[in-house]
C-alpha cells in the first residue's frame, strides 16, 4: 500500500480532531441531557473509532520513514508503508505504538456503555477497567512523546511545534486520567466516585488532544519552509 505523506499527515490530524471533538461534546451535561444517555454514550463510541483510526494512521506514519522525511516536492510522492516493524529504541514510535493499543480499549469501554441494564459490577469491569488501563497506555505514551522531543528523535524542523503538540496530548492524557480516577464505582453503589472530575477531565481531555491535532496541520507546513526542495 501506497500514501502520499501529506495526504497521511492531514488524516491522521482531522481524525483526531472528529474524534476529540466527540469526545469533548459527549462530555458536556447539556448534550446529554438533550439527545439522551444512550446517544451521548454512541457520540463517545464513534469518537473512539475516529480516535482509533487517527492512532493506527499515526503508527504507520512513525514506522514509515519516506512518510515524514519530506519537502515541498516529495510530500506529494506515494511512499510504501511498513505495516510492521519494531523499534524499542525510538521514543517516537515505541509512543505511537503505546497510544494504539490505548485507543481499542477505549472502543471496548465506550461500546459496552452503550448497553442498558448493566450491573454495577459489570460496569466496574467492562467500562471502567479498560477505561482506565486505557487512560494508562495514553499517558505512558504522551510522555514518551514529550522525550522524542526532548531528545531530537523527531526531525529539527518539527521539535518547535513538537513541543507545544506533544504537550498538549500530555495535558490531555492526564486529563483522562483524572477522568477515569474520578469515574470508578463506589464499591457496592452505581455511583460514580466523583463525577464531576469524569466530566471535567473527559472534556478537558478531549480539548487537549482536539487543540493538538489541529497543531498538526501548521507544524507541516511550517517544517516545509524549513526544508530545501
Amino acid at each position: 500500500m501506497e500514501v502520499r505523506p501529506r495526504r497521511l499527515n492531514q488524516g491522521v490530524s482531522w481524525l483526531f480532531l472528529i474524534g476529540s471533538a466527540c469526545f469533548a461534546l459527549g462530555s458536556v451535561p447539556a448534550y446529554a441531557d438533550l439527545v439522551g444517555t444512550l446517544s451521548d454514550d454512541v457520540t463517545f463510541f464513534i469518537g473512539s473509532l475516529f480516535f482509533t483510526s487517527a492512532s493506527a494512521g499515526q503508527l504507520l506514519q512513525a514506522q514509515t520513514p519516506g512518510a515524514t522525511d519530506v519537502n515541498v516536492m516529495t510530500q506529494h510522492l506515494p511512499v510504501t508503508v511498513r505495516w510492521r516493524d519494531w523499534r524499542p529504541r525510538d521514543d517516537f514510535w515505541l509512543a505511537a505504538a503505546l497510544q494504539f493499543p490505548g485507543t481499542l480499549f477505549f472502543n471496548v469501554s465506550t461500546f459496552v456503555a452503550c448497553a442498558r441494564a448493566l450491573s454495577p459490577d459489570q460496569v466496574q469491569a467492562h467500562v471502567w477497567r479498560p477505561d482506565f488501563l486505557g487512560s494508562i497506555l495514553f499517558l505512558v505514551s504522551s510522555g514518551l512523546a514529550m522525550l522524542a522531543v526532548r531528545r531530537d528523535h523527531l526531525p529539527h524542523r518539527f521539535r518547535q511545534w513538537g513541543w507545544w503538540i506533544a504537550g498538549l496530548n500530555l495535558l490531555g492524557s492526564l486529563a483522562f486520567m483524572a477522568s477515569a480516577v474520578g469515574a470508578r464505582l463506589v464499591p457496592g453503589t452505581a455511583d460514580a466516585v466523583n463525577p464531576t472530575l469524569a466530566d471535567a477531565g473527559t472534556l478537558v481531555g478531549a480539548l487537549g488532544f482536539l487543540l493538538g491535532a489541529a497543531l498538526m496541520l501548521p507544524a507541516w507546513e511550517s517544517a516545509l519552509k524549513k526544508e530545501p526542495a
